[in-house]
């Protein structure tokens, strides 16, 4: 995982530790299943995750710019949104405390945890392709929220 602020204005350090202070949990799991899923399932007993299961995203996935669009766009979920990455990379962009963006590029092996009701955006790399296994505690509270434009 690589973490940076967003924008020049910004670029003064302290990234990994803004995204520990607004609940974002990170880790580096092994690539082979009976290594990972161990490790999923303690999350997912700990956190109450009763769900999982596998998506993929690449360049003949139908409708993949409009998916694509749909998770750029600023928004928040009422539960949290948990990914360990398979295969490929993507980048969320996430609210910082103060309102700032932090960049985050995730790539095969790690584990995010972005908390419920905070602020954050998805985007697929030149790639366009990552595999994740995600966990739920209710699909229904995973339907994203979108921010309002100038809402802070």
């Amino acid at each position: 995982m690589k973490v940076t602020w967003l924008g020049g204005a910004h670029d003064e350090g302290g990234a990994r530790e803004e995204l520990a202070r607004v609940g974002v949990l990170h880790e580096v799991l092994p690539l082979s299943p009976d290594a990972f899923q161990p490790a999923l399932d303690r999350l997912a007993a700990a956190r109450g995750y009763v769900e999982q299961d596998i998506v993929e995203l690449q360049p003949t996935t139908p409708d993949l710019e409009a998916i694509g669009r749909k998770f750029a766009g600023e928004h928040l979920h009422t539960d949290d949104e948990v990914r360990y990455v398979l295969d490929g990379e993507g980048v969320f962009d996430i609210r910082s405390a103060d309102d700032r963006w932090l960049r985050v590029v995730v790539e095969q092996g790690d584990l995010l945890v972005v908390p419920a009701n905070l602020h954050h955006r998805f985007m697929l790399t030149e790639r366009k392709h990552i595999r994740c296994v995600r966990l739920f505690k209710d699909r229904g509270g995973w339907v994203p929220h979108y921010r309002e434009a100038g809402s802070a």
